[in-house]
């Protein structure tokens, strides 16, 4: 390792959040270009480098930093020549000419130690001159600090964000109570807070330790899908996560209760432990569904006379529970319509539309997901919006979701009407219904035997579950349904009947085959040859979903093999490694959690933006238009032609998603999904399971596999119970 010194001359490039950053430093009359990870720097800085010189194959020698230290500037030209290089705000090249010749080799001492004494120099008052001491000693403080918490093993841009968050006091956060970290600052869990507790030598059996850990425990289960955990599941957790015993872990939950950081709730003969968070959300929720759940008095031959002229405007037949959907529609605030497909849901919608603009009401129709907003504006021939985009989301602050739709400036419409409901997620239902005021009326329409939402909570399931709302279930499957084997095996496999597998149907194929790597190879073929012309479709269009991430025919695997055969290297498309997976121009890929700060923008042919706004959601997908090693970005093109720029340290929020599993397909429809069966955990392998995978086909559902395996999901009805507790609290307000 060679060690250079010198003073930057010019930096080329700086990524602020992660110090990467390309300078210029000028070393014995040399100019010498640096690539490397800097905490703070300015140019004119005196620095010592510490690496190794490289060849870059486009910007010629290089040298690699990998440690760095600032050298105090230890003549009158070096002092000047720092003062005056933009590094300190308010001192340009001649007023740095005059601080120097005043207070010759002492500056740096003048400015730390006596401050006021700048004033001394022509064109500096008091106050000046305490505003370049102050500038001077925070870049000092800075630069102390990063070295402090680099020792504890913690990296640049973290460190950055833990001392813009507490400034001094971080000396003694670090040492005294590190797991503040974890509720402060995002992207901090108690497994890296945890790591610095232990470097730092704070005991494991610590208050503070105990605590973290709890709430912590309670966050990776909301990542389940549960807004609770009981008492004793969230003891045995913890105790697993924390090595410890749990025999005083009472103590704990109750001072966490003082401190309002959780709340303990009676329920089902058990005590439910909720974050916080979750509990106020689902009470929330519960008061202001009650609020819109209001009556109105219309009589039935209005209701009647208004529906028979609807039909014969649109040539629709409402049976009887679509005529009784919409009568509830007419007499309720609230309502909720359930079926599976086949059974008239989006007829019904049509229909309710219609009848409300015949009484001139506003109506907004939204939908959790993009694709499924996007369907809904085809079927009703109305306009449907993002749940997100209707709440108009501005980003919020550290990540999570703000809108500006919310309890202070309503949506200012009669009726709102949410689509695919089974995909909605308490924080997301909190955040509707604050923006929907007293008098609009509410319609939540969806499958309640679909997957339960990615988020935390049951909502659909629990508001129906309660008893306390309108609810009206379409069950007949119409005629022109009927003539789909989609929707008619798919409401066998909901009822647990016997599905035929003759392939002689015209849409639902099942390909025997008993080997992963025979499966994967016909999965290939339909994909590449097959599917394409039967379903007048690309194969991008063609997705495969799998039950599960690992194993021969999980996700992981099965991405990577598909990308070989799909997305082939080729000269001329640019590739970036990330972990271990290798990102390529053309590919599919996926959003795998919602980033409410990430920007979009819809671009024409010639680059002008006509259209923009905030938040990729989990399940998005989107195909890699370019990658961008200089600028170290990755654009990715999303439904709708939504363009994003991603930074190379967001990479670890996209994978690919030639296959995805079947929980992140929910909401979204493919002209033909290729199913891929062949083992794995019964709790995992259920008929709720392989319903929703089935259901996402528009004209061609084709499973290959074991088909005993088939028939075990049919007949498995066991699911991972989740802890949401929605469905109380509107009991509660009864």
């Amino acid at each position: 390792m060679e060690k250079i010194e010198g003073y930057v001359d010019h930096i080329v490039y700086r990524n602020a959040e992660n110090g990467y950053t390309v300078l210029n430093l000028v070393c014995m009359e040399e100019e010498i270009v640096c690539v490397g990870t800097f905490s703070a720097i300015s140019e004119g800085e005196n620095i010592e480098a510490s690496g190794d010189y490289t060849e870059h194959p486009t910007y010629g020698k290089q040298f690699k930093v990998t440690a760095v230290k600032e050298v105090e500037p230890k003549d009158r030209e070096a002092i000047e020549r720092y003062l005056g290089s933009g590094a300190i705000k308010g001192i340009g090249l001649a007023l740095a000419a005059r601080i120097v010749r005043r207070f010759k080799e002492d500056t740096f001492r003048i400015i730390e130690e006596e401050p006021e004494r700048l004033s001394e120099v022509k064109g500096i008052s008091e106050r000046k001159a305490m505003e370049i001491a102050a500038q001077v000693n925070e870049k000092r403080d800075l630069r102390q600090a990063m070295i402090f918490l680099q020792q504890y093993g913690i990296k640049m841009n973290l460190a950055v964000k833990i001392y813009n968050r507490y400034g001094q006091e971080v000396y003694g956060i670090i040492k005294e109570n590190p797991y503040r970290l974890a509720d402060d600052i995002e992207g901090v869990g108690f497994r890296t807070a945890d790591e610095i507790a232990g470097r730092v030598g704070i005991r494991a059996d610590s208050d503070f330790r105990m605590k973290s850990g709890i709430l912590y425990t309670l966050i990776q289960a909301a990542g389940e899908g549960h807004t609770y955990l009981p008492q004793e599941e969230l003891k045995r957790r913890a105790g697993e996560l924390l090595e410890t015993d749990t025999a005083h872990m009472d103590k704990h939950f109750m001072d966490l209760a003082i401190e309002r950081k959780i709340m303990m709730k009676q329920q089902g003969g058990l005590t439910g432990i909720y974050a916080a968070s979750f509990y106020y959300m689902e009470a929330n929720t519960a008061a202001m569904l009650k609020m819109l759940d209001v009556g109105y008095e219309v009589s039935d031959a209005i209701i009647e006379k208004q529906v028979h002229t609807i039909e014969k405007q649109t040539g629709m037949e409402l049976e009887e529970h679509q005529m009784l959907a919409v009568k509830e529609a007419a007499r309720n605030g609230l309502l909720v319509i359930t079926g599976g497909p086949g059974t008239g849901k989006t007829t019904t919608i049509n229909t309710i539309i219609r009848f409300f603009e015949m009484e001139d009401m506003d109506i907004y129709l939204a939908a959790p997901t993009g694709r499924a907003a996007k369907r809904m504006s085809e079927t009703t021939g109305f306009e449907a919006r993002t749940i997100h985009r209707m709440l108009e989301l501005n980003g919020g602050m550290e990540g999570a979701a703000g809108f500006e739709r919310n309890e202070r400036n309503p949506l200012e419409t009669d009726v709102v009407i949410i689509d695919e409901m089974s995909m909605v997620d308490i924080s997301l239902m909190n955040a509707l219904l604050k923006a929907i005021a007293a008098g609009t009326r509410l319609i939540l329409v969806g499958d309640v035997n679909q997957l339960p939402s990615v988020g935390p909570g049951s909502v659909l399931k629990d508001i129906i579950d309660s008893g306390v709302c309108h609810v009206v279930k379409l069950t007949k499957i119409f005629r022109q349904a009927s003539e789909s084997d989609i929707i008619v095996n798919a409401h066998k496999i909901n009822r647990g009947e016997e599905v035929t597998l003759d392939n002689k149907s015209m849409d639902f194929f099942f390909l025997k085959r008993y080997e992963a790597d025979v499966i994967i190879n016909v999965v290939l073929q339909l994909i590449k040859q097959k599917l394409p012309k039967f379903v007048e479709a690309e194969p991008y269009d063609i997705q495969v979903l799998t039950p599960m991430r690992k194993g021969l025919l999980g996700v992981e695997r099965l991405n990577t093999i598909l990308q070989m055969y799909l997305n082939p290297p080729e000269e001329g498309k640019r590739e970036k490694e990330h972990g271990s997976i290798i990102f390529r121009e053309g590919d599919k890929v996926m959003q795998t959690k919602n980033n409410y700060q990430l920007e979009w923008e819809i671009r024409t042919k010639f680059g002008l933006t006509v259209d923009k706004g905030m938040g990729i959601f989990n399940g998005d997908t989107g195909i890699i238009r370019e990658i961008n090693d200089f600028a170290e970005t990755m654009t990715v093109e999303f439904d709708e032609g939504r363009m994003v720029d991603y930074s190379y340290k967001l990479l670890d929020e996209l994978e690919l998603a030639y296959a995805i599993t079947i929980h992140k397909s929910q909401g979204s429809e493919y002209p033909a999904v290729v199913i891929p069966l062949l083992s794995g955990p019964a709790m995992l392998l259920n008929r709720n399971l392989l319903y929703t995978a089935v259901t996402r086909a528009r004209r061609c559902v084709t499973l290959v596999g074991n088909d005993r395996v088939f028939e075990e999901m049919i007949k498995n009805t066991s699911q991972q119970k989740r802890y949401s507790g929605l469905c109380e609290r509107l009991k509660e307000q009864v």
